[in-house]
């Protein structure tokens, strides 16, 4: 896992690489500074003793203004060589991520949540980011500090050094505990931020059904369960890891107490000045003195790990989350010698069974048999979960089948690289998604190179120009967040010109036209046949009026075809289309109007 997010350094090898080196250097002067003052003081207190001044005064301390400066230094650099390898590593990370997941088929994307891929392309990598920083800089300076201070302090007494390696052992199994004791409670909490994402993003997407059902209580009630269960293990994470400051104070303490009575003693059986010259019986004061600064690099050394191990407890749970989306690989897989033409807009499925998951016990659609002709508009009708959106998602390869085959142009659909099947199959969804933008640039996803005239073409095809030129701005309005600034019918025009735009040799309506009127319905099918007569066209809708002059009406029942054939030969044969369409004859007549919503 840790390997699969390395990959995303890239450019920032180098500061990453840089950054350990400089805090080596900062740490190596921290060390040499304790050392230093020690004969520094020793010097001091011969001249004290003595009367007599000693240059090496001067050059001691010298040289512990230049080490202190090159730790300065190094210390700086360091801090903006992390930021800078940490931040680059999270932009790289992010963009990852977010690549991989384009690659991503709609199986693939059924196992994550929306909630959840926001909450590790943000929250996750933060996390990631903050631990990778304190890896390159205080993982690295820390440890460095450690053994170059206890090192030092053996050598100028090996009978602290041990008291202080004991003191280090003693806090260093108390912190690992806790970092074990911890983690299970930061994995559940990102959990519980995937279900507070998802209540943010339900509620602001929703916001106008909310509001016009008056939900804003419920709704705020929901937030308040998902925000307390993200409290709860917070804290619960929080109350262990709050042990640790107490804990290395302590054992701080208890070092400083047993340093300061051994060290004491044996500095009382020290050391003396005889001719001005200092002669040791056990510690001098700046033997003293340095142990005190390297007991507290020593402590410090381990609790900077402590503070690393925290954050890396915490980022755990987000590496595992974010590898999951990295390793994460299409359940489509481009073919080996790809097609790169489809010929036509013929379409053929073949003894198809589709199931959403592998290992379904019942699948989606079972022994899909239809042959369509290029140019031949067909029309698919059925209750709702009958399936015909899954049908159609087939054709440009959203899913693959469990088995059978489905050809475009003569041509598997496996065998296609799936670019070019999807360039020649444009979908009109049932659910129309506009982005933030003006109307231009919304349309020119159907074809970014589209000119001027040929955008309004489409529109006039789509029955959308003139509505668009009454706004203000006309082609230049802009549509807003989703498109809120026009009614459903019009963002359903909008999306089928969007469609148009692609000059598709399929196009495939879902249901794309039910927030239109029947006569604007009408008007939309007439264009396309006489402007689109070759582009084979699948219209899946709940009226019968959408679909009865179609070339041929397919109707599906619980996943299977139940019927196949024109309007009037599936009203003298097939019970479930006669069953609709009675249905809808009856509800017009009883709203005083005929089967195209027309007054009588």
């Amino acid at each position: 896992m840790v390997k699969t997010l390395l990959k995303s350094v890239k450019q920032y090898k180098t500061v990453s690489i840089l950054t350990p080196l400089v805090m080596i250097g900062e740490a190596a002067m921290e060390i040499v500074i304790p050392f230093l003052m020690k004969f520094l003081i020793d010097e001091i207190y011969v001249m004290e003793q003595s009367g007599q001044f000693s240059m090496n005064i001067v050059w001691y301390g010298l040289a512990m203004l230049a080490c202190a400066a090159f730790a300065l230094f190094c210390g700086v650099m360091g801090g903006r060589l992390a930021s800078k390898a940490s931040a680059g590593f999270a932009a790289n990370l992010r963009y990852d991520m977010y690549d991989n997941i384009q690659t991503y088929s709609f199986a693939n994307i059924d196992k994550f949540s929306t909630a959840s891929l926001i909450t590790r392309i943000t929250t996750d990598v933060s996390n990631v980011q903050i631990a990778y920083q304190m890896c390159i800089r205080m993982l690295v300076r820390a440890p460095i500090l450690f053994i170059m201070a206890t090192v030092m302090s053996f050598v100028i007494s090996p009978t602290i050094g041990g008291i202080f390696v004991a003191a280090a052992v003693v806090l260093a199994v108390i912190v690992a505990v806790i970092m074990v004791k911890v983690a299970k409670p930061f994995r559940i909490m990102f959990r519980k931020y995937d279900n507070l994402n998802r209540v943010v993003q339900e509620d602001l997407t929703a916001i106008r059904v909310v509001k016009s059902y008056v939900r804003e209580e419920h709704e705020t009630e929901k937030m308040k369960e998902a925000t307390q269960e993200v409290y709860n293990y917070s804290v619960k994470a929080e109350k262990l890891l709050n042990y640790l400051t107490p804990v290395v104070q302590c054992v701080i303490y208890v070092a400083m107490i047993l340093l300061l009575l051994v060290g004491g003693g044996m500095l009382i059986d020290g050391s003396s000045v005889i001719d001005g010259n200092l002669v040791f019986g056990g510690l001098s004061t700046g033997d003293l003195t340095s142990l005190l600064q390297y007991m507290t690099q020593i402590l410090t050394a381990v609790m900077l790990v402590a503070m690393c191990l925290q954050y890396i407890s915490l980022s755990k749970g987000s590496i595992d989350r974010i590898a999951e989306v990295l390793e994460e690989r299409p359940s489509l897989t481009e073919p080996v010698k790809p097609v790169f033409d489809v010929k036509d807009g013929s379409i053929d499925f073949n003894g198809v069974f589709m199931s959403y998951r592998q290992k379904a016990d019942v699948s989606v659609l079972s022994d899909i048999d239809l042959h369509i002709k290029p140019g031949e508009t067909i029309g698919i009708i059925g209750a709702t979960g009958s399936g015909k959106s899954s049908l159609v998602s087939l054709i440009p390869r959203l899913y693959d089948v469990s088995a059978g085959s489905v050809k475009v142009g003569g041509v598997d659909v496996r065998d296609y690289d799936i670019e070019t099947l999807r360039s020649n199959v444009a979908m009109v969804l049932q659910k129309n998604v506009l982005f933030s933008g003006s109307i231009t640039e919304n349309l020119r996803w159907g074809n970014e190179n589209a000119t001027q005239e040929e955008i309004e073409e489409a529109c006039r095809q789509a029955c959308a120009d003139e509505f668009i030129r009454q706004l203000p701005g006309k082609y230049g309005y802009d549509l807003g967040q989703g498109g809120v600034n026009v009614s459903g019918g019009q963002k359903q025009r909008l999306c089928i010109a969007r469609a148009l735009l692609r000059k598709p040799k399929i196009i495939i309506f879902d249901d794309s036209t039910s927030a239109v009127d029947t006569k604007t319905d009408a008007m939309i099918r007439q264009s396309l046949r006489t402007h689109a007569p070759e582009v084979t066209k699948i219209i899946i809708a709940q009226r019968v009026a959408s679909v009865e002059d179609a070339d041929r009406i397919v109707v599906l029942d619980e996943g299977r075809i139940a019927g196949i054939g024109t309007h009037e030969q599936l009203l003298a044969t097939n019970d479930i289309y006669q069953e609709v369409y009675q249905s809808q004859v009856k509800g017009n007549a009883e709203d005083g109007g005929d089967l195209d919503g027309s007054a009588q």
